[in-house]
C-alpha cells in the first residue's frame, strides 16, 4: 500500500490517533446503552453502531501504531494510555444522559464524521483511503438513522421536543472544536492525507441546519463557544470512562481470552 513521502510521522500518527480516539470513545459511550435502551429495536441499533465505531477504531489505531513505529499495537493504544494522551473531541466523551442527549450527540458527530470520511476516501495515503471507504458506508447509515430520530422526536410530542431542544443546547457548545485547525492538521493537509477540519464546516452546517429545521428545533447558532482544545484537554468525564474501559488490561496486563 502506498505511503505518502515527506510526511512528519509524529504528526501523522497523532492525527490517526485523533480519528481513532473519536471512534473508540463514542463507541464505548454508545455501548453503555446495551441492555438499557428504551426499546429492543433501539438497543440492537445502538449496539450495532457501537460495534461499527469500535471496528473503525481498531483500523485507525492499528495504522497509528504502524506509523509511529514504537512497537505498540492498537490494543495498547486503546487500553494503556492515560486520559491526557487521548486526542478525541470533547463532544464524543460527553455522558449519555437521557436518550435524547445520546441521539443528539450522535447526530452532531455523524454529520461531521461523514464529511471527514468522504474527504478521506480521496486521501493521498492509500491506507487512509481504504479505511475511510469502509467506514463511510457504516457512518452513512449512522447519520441517516440519527437524523431521522432527531426529526421524529423534535417534531413529536411536547415532551420529546423539549428534551431534544435541551440536548441540543447542552451539546452545541462542544461542536466548534470539530472545525479548529492546528499544526497537526496543517501537516497532514499539506501532503493531501486529510482535509483541514475548517473546510468541513460548511457541509456540516448545511446538514445540521436542514435536519434541525425539519425537526422544528431552533439552531443555537454562533453565540455558543466550544470548550477545550485538541491537545489532550478533556473534561472530568474521560477519566471515569477510561477507568471502566481500561480496567481489565490495567489489572491483568497482557491478558487474553
Amino acid at each position: 500500500m502506498a505511503e505518502v513521502a515527506n510526511i512528519d510521522r509524529t504528526a501523522f500518527a497523532e492525527w490517526l490517533q485523533r480519528v481513532g480516539d473519536n471512534a473508540l470513545i463514542l463507541g464505548h459511550r454508545v455501548s453503555e446503552w446495551c441492555g438499557h435502551a428504551p426499546a429492543l429495536e433501539e438497543d440492537i441499533a445502538l449496539a450495532n453502531t457501537a460495534l461499527d465505531l469500535i471496528g473503525q477504531c481498531q483500523l485507525w489505531l492499528g495504522l497509528a501504531a504502524e506509523v509511529e513505529g514504537k512497537g505498540r499495537t492498537a490494543d495498547q493504544l486503546a487500553f494503556l494510555r492515560d486520559a491526557g494522551a487521548f486526542h478525541n473531541l470533547l463532544l464524543v466523551e460527553r455522558p449519555n444522559g437521557d436518550f435524547g442527549v445520546t441521539l443528539m450527540r450522535q447526530f452532531l458527530f455523524d454529520a461531521f464524521h461523514i464529511e471527514l470520511l468522504r474527504a478521506l476516501v480521496k486521501s493521498t495515503d492509500s491506507r487512509v483511503a481504504e479505511i475511510a471507504a469502509k467506514a463511510e458506508k457504516e457512518v452513512a447509515y449512522h447519520l441517516e438513522r440519527s437524523a431521522d430520530l432527531v426529526i421524529r422526536l423534535g417534531d413529536g410530542s411536547a415532551e420529546s421536543r423539549a428534551r431534544m431542544d435541551k440536548a441540543l443546547k447542552s451539546l452545541w457548545a462542544y461542536t466548534g472544536e470539530m472545525f479548529l485547525d492546528d499544526a497537526i492538521d496543517q501537516a497532514v493537509a499539506e501532503t493531501g492525507i486529510a482535509p483541514l477540519p475548517s473546510s468541513l464546516k460548511a457541509a456540516w452546517e448545511a446538514t445540521v441546519n436542514a435536519v434541525l429545521a425539519e425537526a422544528t428545533l431552533e439552531n443555537p447558532g454562533q453565540a455558543w463557544q466550544h470548550k477545550g482544545g485538541k491537545q489532550g484537554i478533556h473534561s472530568e468525564h474521560l477519566g471515569f470512562l477510561l477507568a471502566e474501559m481500561q480496567f481489565l488490561q490495567r489489572a491483568y496486563p497482557g491478558a487474553s481470552w
